[in-house]
């Protein structure tokens, strides 16, 4: 692991401005982009945290604002109150905003034509989905997304955005897809129908389904947290990184 310097930064996007958490290795050079798609609590220390360490991989890892045109660096709290207000601010995102925002990130570092990865939590997850049937990724690793298989958000209106995976095979991203046995988000018949959409279009995948884990199992400071299956997750997302980024 390497050691790694971050800072915010406002990057132009059309014509407003979009804050971003943007660490790198201490070491310098070029290195590839990994963006980070946040919880729906927004940019939180925990998301700063995830960025970090996929930084100490040796990427340059940035964290978009993706609620940036409902206000700046919006970080609610996990409370009820927060959940419901995260709910409208994700039902408030677009396809082509989310895109636009990620577009705007690598143009900021200078890596517009280079290979990028996403990596989402969660709601992040469901955004980085959405990302990558409009920006060409070389990798996604998805942890636990949300509503991928029906309409409703701001993304996936009128379409799930489990109907646009052909738009990401085009690419040929590679995508990590893992998901705890206890989490709620999911019937078991939608996991199936995840994993049949990516097989059927010949996505080169993997889906890992962790026993007994909950939703949110990644994060160290909540009682979801299982050390096991959050050491294997990220070691699985490390080993994409590295296949599809160097």
């Amino acid at each position: 692991m390497q050691t790694v310097e971050s800072q915010w930064v406002s990057i132009p996007v059309g014509d407003q401005s979009m804050s971003a958490y943007v660490s790198r290795p201490t070491a310098g050079g070029i290195a590839h982009v990994v963006l980070v798609g946040f919880e729906m609590f927004g940019l939180t220390p925990y998301v700063a945290g995830v960025t970090d360490r996929i930084a100490a991989l040796g990427y340059t890892a940035v964290a978009p604002d993706f609620y940036h045109r409902a206000g700046d660096r919006i970080e609610l709290p996990e409370t009820d109150d927060g959940r419901e207000r995260g709910f409208r601010l994700v039902n408030e995102l677009t396809l082509d905003g989310v895109a636009d925002d990620v577009r705007a990130c690598l143009g900021h570092l200078g890596r517009a034509d280079a290979p990028a990865a996403m990596v989402g939590l969660s709601v992040g997850a469901h955004i980085a989905f959405g990302v990558a049937t409009r920006v060409p990724l070389h990798a996604l690793a998805l942890f636990y997304p949300g509503w991928l298989t029906t309409s409703g958000t701001g993304l996936s209106r009128p379409t799930p955005l489990l109907e646009l995976t052909s738009r990401i095979v085009a690419n040929d991203t590679e995508v990590l897809f893992v998901v705890g046995e206890n989490d709620k988000l999911y019937a078991p018949q939608d996991i199936s129908l995840i994993d049949d959409r990516f097989g059927a279009d010949r996505l080169h995948h993997e889906t890992v389904i962790y026993p007994g884990a909950p939703h949110g199992f990644l994060c160290e400071h909540r009682d979801a947290f299982r050390a096991d299956a959050a050491a294997d997750a990220f070691d699985r997302m490390q080993a994409l990184l590295a296949r599809a980024l160097g």
